[in-house]
């Protein structure tokens, strides 16, 4: 006896819009429209992303660099987390943290950020992401012309920051560091960062 599956079971009137895209694909303005969508989706080549559930290195790393970033930024720059950032018409990512200039702000019903603001963008590894996190985004974010990015990973439970800025000419992130313990930088501020602290958290 063959067992019908869930998706066989499903006609297209229960499927949601947004699952089928127009033929060009998405617009960066369609996040911001399209009912029921879940949270963190993602824009990509004008194709919707959803994020899988974080595991707890993710989560923690955020609130660890969020809180030195904030602690440490100077006033004419604001943090911002887990908030998307559009780069073209079919490209609106979400980086987990970014640093953009104050001027940028426009209230709190704001939904997206534009690149030409956005000074840092910070990504943290997750398994299911791994191709984006480290090839796709940084190559949106270099085009876009965003001069600093992070990408941090989890080797062996300890954070691995790797700092990248970005060369003009090519319009390619150049590798300027890696750091384990503690994430001193001057650029684009003077940051410390313990990165042991994750185990107190």
């Amino acid at each position: 006896m063959k067992v019908q599956v869930r998706s066989e079971m499903m006609t297209n009137s229960d499927l949601p819009d947004w699952l089928i895209p127009p033929p060009e694909g998405f617009q960066a303005e369609d996040l911001d429209h399209l009912p029921d969508l879940p949270p963190h989706t993602e824009l990509i080549d004008g194709s919707l992303v959803l994020v899988s559930p974080q595991k707890d290195f993710h989560t923690l790393m955020l609130y660890l660099l969020e809180d030195g970033l904030r602690r440490m930024a100077p006033e004419n720059l604001r943090v911002r987390r887990e908030m998307s950032v559009v780069l073209g018409p079919r490209q609106r990512p979400e980086p987990d943290i970014i640093v953009l200039r104050a001027g940028a702000l426009r209230g709190l019903d704001t939904t997206a950020y534009q690149a030409a603001d956005v000074v840092l963008a910070v990504e943290v590894v997750s398994p299911e992401s791994e191709e984006r996190d480290r090839k796709r985004k940084p190559s949106l974010y270099a085009e876009a012309g965003i001069p600093h990015f992070w990408l941090v990973e989890n080797a062996e439970a300890r954070p691995t920051v790797n700092v990248y800025e970005l060369d003009p000419a090519t319009r390619n992130y150049v590798l300027s560091g890696t750091y384990q313990d503690r994430l001193h930088l001057s650029a684009p501020f003077d940051i410390e960062i313990d990165l042991t602290r994750i185990d107190d958290l």
